[in-house]
């Protein structure tokens, strides 16, 4: 049913695919039998996953920039997903980057964005949190909050950006993700650089600490890091008690596509997301379990498709694992697919 689905929604441009394909999904849920439908037939099987004091229903999510203003939380919980991360959200509302800013690489089962944190702000959408919280209080969906700087806000103020998301946010959700590894806002990823980053990692801390219920943080990191860089994350992140890392990404690299490199060309600059990632992102994990010595949680995130492709990051030392370009290539089925394996 969804190859046919597909067909067709990839006859459209790559932005407008998704705008109606959520829009279609969201009617269908809005009709209580329908819904209860829909869950039904994609209903996961549960394999708890404890960690930071969270219950997971099993391992897969919805990664960062899928559901960016929080729209879509009773869809994506209808569909099985255990977690997402909303966002990324920036502390005013922003339109990001011209369009056309999304474009599909269907050869090589990838995608190329430049969607530069476009966003309705981190006040509107801390509202529509407060209010999904009150309407559904038993929910099992855990929230995840992904958070970035504003455009036009200077490296050296960045920390006050990212703090005012992370209090804005903070009643509503129950981890944080910190995103300083999108390539489209420009000067975004100098802010991996040691003391950048813990300048804005320790604000939060800070923040964090002096709230009723502290939520856990992660760090989401670039696949382009060199190792000697990566290790200085991971380091850095151990020393000052982070709860975990994102890895990762999207990429900037364009080696090894299938696509032809005048129709990559043509698509322009952004970050590559999909299948050539899942190689890459295997090895990043195996290579921060090693250099942090297993004791830093990790979520893989890239270049996830299949059951085979999430052991693959969970058998690299992954505690949890993310889905998006393969959202968009497998369907709404992904996450039944993935967990209801034969063991």
């Amino acid at each position: 049913m969804y190859p046919l689905l597909r067909r067709i929604l990839f006859l459209l441009p790559a932005e407008s695919a998704h705008t109606v394909s959520m829009t279609l999904l969201r009617w269908c849920c809005a009709l209580p039998p329908l819904r209860i439908l829909i869950k039904k037939i994609f209903q996961p099987r549960d394999q708890p996953v404890e960690i930071w004091g969270l219950r997971f229903r099993h391992a897969v999510g919805l990664a960062a920039g899928f559901d960016k203003n929080a729209c879509y939380l009773r869809e994506m919980e209808t569909l099985g997903f255990s977690h997402l991360e909303i966002g990324t959200v920036t502390p005013l509302p922003q339109s990001g980057n011209p369009a056309p800013r999304l474009f599909r690489l269907p050869a090589d089962r990838a995608l190329i964005n430049r969607m530069g944190f476009n966003n309705e702000g981190a006040a509107v959408i801390a509202e529509r949190l407060k209010a999904w919280r009150k309407i559904n209080p038993h929910t099992q969906l855990i929230i995840g909050g992904n958070i970035g700087k504003n455009k036009q806000t200077p490296n050296e103020l960045a920390w006050k950006d990212y703090l005012i998301c992370f209090e804005k946010l903070h009643p509503y959700v129950d981890y944080f993700t910190v995103n300083v590894s999108s390539p489209n806002t420009p000067g975004l990823r100098s802010l991996q650089e040691p003391e950048q980053l813990r300048k804005i990692l320790t604000t939060l801390q800070r923040s964090d600490v002096q709230t009723k219920h502290p939520k856990p943080i992660l760090l989401k990191v670039a696949p382009d890091l060199e190792a000697e860089a990566m290790g200085e994350v991971i380091d850095l992140a151990q020393e000052i008690g982070l709860q975990g890392l994102v890895l990762s990404n999207t990429t900037l690299t364009r080696g090894g596509l299938k696509t032809s490199p005048k129709k990559v060309a043509q698509m322009g600059a952004g970050g590559l997301s999909g299948a050539p990632l899942t190689d890459r992102c295997a090895r990043w994990i195996q290579f921060a379990v090693r250099q942090g010595k297993g004791a830093l949680p990790i979520v893989a995130s890239g270049g996830i498709f299949t059951e085979a492709d999430a052991r693959k990051m969970l058998t690299a030392g992954a505690s949890l694992v993310q889905v998006w370009t393969g959202f968009v290539y497998e369907g709404p089925g992904i996450v039944q697919k993935i967990t209801n394996r034969n063991d």
